[in-house]
């Protein structure tokens, strides 16, 4: 899997949080039964002069381009 993103950070969330959740078809979501890999700003950017910048002023538009490639080896 590779990833390409116009944004600096990416954010990887585990599940770990999710218990007792019923999906759909009546599916059960378990602790760790996924993961998502999120492109995003650092967190806590907008407190720290060294990351880059994240704010949108008014009248901007945000855009921001990912992609998620999958091969075999």
């Amino acid at each position: 899997m590779e990833i390409s993103t116009t944004v600096p950070g990416i954010q990887f969330y585990t599940a770990y949080y999710l218990t007792n959740v019923t999906g759909k078809g009546g599916v059960a979501y378990e602790r760790f039964g996924a993961f998502c890999l999120e492109a995003q700003h650092y967190p806590d950017s907008v407190h720290q002069p060294s990351f880059p910048n994240s704010y949108l002023h008014p009248g901007e538009t945000y855009t921001q381009k990912t992609v998620h490639k999958f091969g075999v080896l």
